[in-house]
């Protein structure tokens, strides 16, 4: 079994960083969501408060490399320009894609989201860890119209990732990224 650098860094960027923030991000709404919504008495959970802080913290650094992986690892290999005259395009996925009118859209829709929205989830997600770590579970809790738009820059920076994420993975489908060395991980001998 084998795989290129360039793939393996695709792999890595979409089903390592990309399918992590995602658990987490679906995660962090969970307990955002079941902190907000308990009772005003609960008791003060100074340790758990910490713990979420931390996670929200950690889940904007996460948003942020997968992003800046993207951008600035992936998507200069998916710009390669094909030298003039070149027949096969495979080692140029965004030429291959606009090579045919049935695949052109994947690339004016599909990478256009990739290339713009997706910068959402980071910048929504450092907003919400921002927020919550000013003002913790407590001002949260004491403050709903902040809760509010809490939750939705949680949920906007969720769906923004979860949609680049489905782009990422039918373009790689269609135009995958690959050159590069090549890296043996199973040898048959």
């Amino acid at each position: 079994m084998e795989l290129t650098a360039r793939g393996f860094w695709t792999m890595v960027h979409g089903m390592g960083f990309g399918a992590l923030y995602l658990l987490a991000c679906s995660g962090a709404i969970v307990e955002l969501w079941r902190r907000a919504s308990s009772s005003e008495s609960a008791p003060d959970q100074t340790a758990d408060d910490a713990f979420l802080r931390t996670y929200v913290i950690a889940m904007a650094v996460l948003a942020w490399i997968t992003v800046l992986t993207g951008a600035y690892v992936i998507y200069p290999w998916y710009r390669a320009v094909a030298p003039a005259n070149t027949l096969d395009l495979s080692g140029f996925p965004q030429r291959l894609l606009m090579s045919s009118p049935t695949t052109t859209q994947w690339h004016s829709i599909g990478m256009e989201w990739k290339e713009h929205v997706a910068w959402l989830a980071p910048i929504s997600i450092t907003m919400a860890a921002v927020v919550f770590y000013k003002y913790g579970e407590r001002g949260i809790r004491a403050h709903p119209p902040l809760r509010k738009t809490l939750m939705g820059f949680v949920l906007v920076s969720f769906v923004s990732a979860a949609i680049a994420g489905m782009f990422g993975a039918m373009l790689s489908k269609k135009a995958p990224v690959e050159g590069g060395a090549t890296l043996h991980i199973v040898s048959d001998k």
